[in-house]
């Protein structure tokens, strides 16, 4: 899955645990009728793939959605999702240069002719 938008947010890197556990959070806005500001979770090694932008840039990123189970002390159980990125880059903008181009679609002229002087045996 993919979400575009703009960047609002880069949180610092934190580091969890005696293992070492790295997490660190964008905050991007989506391009859309009603804007979403979504928090987006990078990983271990995928943290570094923020260091490369700022906040205000349109990026594309590519996301996995996460959910875990946690019963609580009552017994209950307690779901927990979370949007977790593996790639992000620049959003290319329509006519920008690098954009994927975009294709009109064919326009066919068509004529049609009949030939009435052979009778019609089709049965419809």
């Amino acid at each position: 899955m993919e979400i575009t938008g703009k960047i609002t947010k880069i949180k610092e890197a934190q580091t969890f645990g005696a293992s070492g556990f790295r997490k660190r959070e964008l905050v991007v806005t989506t391009n859309e009728q009603y804007p979403q500001p979504l928090m987006v979770e990078f990983v271990q090694d995928k943290c570094d793939l923020l260091n490369a932008y700022q906040v205000g840039q349109d990026v594309k990123i590519s996301i996995n959605l996460r959910g875990r189970e946690w019963i609580n002390p009552q017994g209950e159980a307690v779901y927990f999702n979370s949007i977790q990125g593996w790639r992000i880059e620049v959003a290319q903008s329509e006519g920008a240069p690098g954009a994927k181009p975009t294709v009109a679609p064919a326009k066919f002229e068509t004529t049609t002719e009949i030939d009435d002087s052979e009778p019609d045996d089709l049965p419809f």
